[in-house]
C-alpha cells in the first residue's frame, strides 16, 4: 500500500541538498507518487527587480542539476518524468509552504532540516511546519546507513485516552512499517511508561504509603503499557521484523537517547495532540523531544487537525 501520492519537496535553493533530494526521490519512487518542488526564498528588492528572473532561473537550473546527480546516485531511470519546479519568493516562507500544501492537496512535505549548532533540534521554519502544516512533514538529515541497513523507529503512546490519539498511533505504526519494508525491514517501536506518583510517594514523609503498594503500582503501570502496546500493534495489522522497546521514564529524555544510541536514521512520531474541544496543539513533551533529535523525522498529526493557515 502506497502511503503518499502527492509529495512536495521544499528547497531554499542554497547549499548542498543532495541527501534531502535523494530522500524525496526515494519516497516518490517507493510510493509511485507525484513529486513537485517549490523553491522558497526572500524576494529581491524593487531596486534589483531586473535580476529577479535571472536569479530564479539560476536557482531552477542548479536544482535540476542536483536532481540529475541524485537520480544517478540512486540508480534511477534517466528517462524518468520531469519534475515540476516552481519558485515563490517573499516573506513568511513557512506560511507560503503551508498555503501551497492546502491549495495543491499535497499529502507529504519533504524538506532539508535547517542546520542548527550542535546538529540537534529544528529551527523556526521547520517548527512552524511541524505545528501548522496539515499533512505529514519529513525533515531530512544525512543518512549514513545504506538503504538495506537503514533503521526506522516509531515513538508510540499506546495509552492515549482520546480517540484521535489512538487512531494516530495506528497510523504511525502502519506508516513506519511501510517505510521499514522499503529499507532494512526492521522496525523499532519505542514506548515510554512511568508511574507518575512514584517519586512523590517514595519521598513524601506525610503520605506514608507502604513500599509494597508503591512497588505494586509501578508493576501495574508497566504491565498496562505492555498490554496496551501489544493490543495496538495487533490492531494495526503490522507484522515482520518488529522490535518493541518499553522504557521507563520521561519521553523527552528517553526517546532522543534511544535514537542516538541505536543509531536510528528516521524517527516517526506525532507532533500535536488534542487539548479539549478547542482543537489540537503541540505539547511540551513533543517540543522537548524535537529539540533533542539528531536524525531525520517524519512527523504526523491526528485526523481532524485543521491548520490555522488558510489557503488564500
Amino acid at each position: 500500500m502506497n502511503k503518499f501520492q502527492n509529495i512536495l519537496y521544499v528547497s531554499h535553493g542554497l547549499g548542498d541538498e543532495s541527501d534531502a533530494l535523494k530522500q524525496a526521490l526515494s519516497l516518490s519512487r517507493n510510493n509511485k507518487a507525484v513529486l513537485k518542488i517549490l523553491i522558497t526564498g526572500p524576494r529581491l528588492p524593487d531596486s534589483l527587480g531586473d535580476y529577479r528572473k535571472i536569479n530564479e532561473d539560476a536557482l531552477v537550473r542548479q536544482l535540476e542539476e542536483s536532481i540529475k546527480a541524485a537520480r544517478t546516485a540512486l540508480k534511477m531511470d534517466e528517462e524518468a518524468e520531469d519534475i515540476a519546479i516552481e519558485v515563490e519568493s517573499g516573506e513568511m516562507p513557512g506560511i507560503r509552504i503551508i498555503r501551497r500544501v492546502l491549495r495543491d492537496a499535497h499529502d507529504l512535505v519533504v524538506k532539508e532540516a535547517e542546520p542548527r549548532e550542535g546538529g540537534k533540534g529544528f529551527k523556526a521554519i521547520d517548527m512552524e511546519l511541524l505545528r501548522k502544516c496539515p499533512c505529514p512533514v519529513w525533515l531530512c538529515r544525512p543518512i549514513e546507513h545504506s538503504r538495506t541497513e537503514m533503521r526506522i523507529a516509531v515513538a508510540i503512546d499506546p495509552e492515549s485516552e482520546e480517540k484521535a490519539g489512538y487512531d494516530l498511533a495506528l497510523r504511525l505504526l502502519q506508516t513506519a512499517r511501510f517505510l521499514a519494508d522499503t529499507c532494512s525491514g526492521r522496525l523499532d517501536i519505542i514506548s515510554c511508561w512511568n508511574f507518575e506518583y512514584e517519586e512523590y510517594l517514595r519521598h513524601n514523609p506525610w503520605a506514608k504509603v507502604p513500599e509494597n503498594q508503591i512497588a505494586g503500582a509501578v508493576v501495574s503501570a508497566k504491565s498496562r503499557n505492555f498490554r496496551e502496546l501489544d493490543t495496538l500493534i495487533k490492531k494495526s495489522g503490522i507484522d515482520g521484523d518488529v522490535q518493541s522497546h518499553h522504557v521507563k521514564g520521561r519521553p523527552e529524555e528517553l526517546i532522543p537517547s534511544f535514537v542516538k544510541n541505536e543509531k536510528i536514521d528516521i524517527l516517526v512520531m506525532g507532533t500535536v495532540a488534542r487539548t479539549g474541544i478547542a482543537g489540537f496543539t503541540m505539547g511540551n513533551t513533543a517540543e522537548n523531544i524535537l529539540q533533542k533529535l539528531e536524525c531525520s523525522l517524519l512527523a504526523m498529526k491526528p485526523n481532524g487537525f485543521v491548520s490555522p493557515v488558510k489557503a488564500y
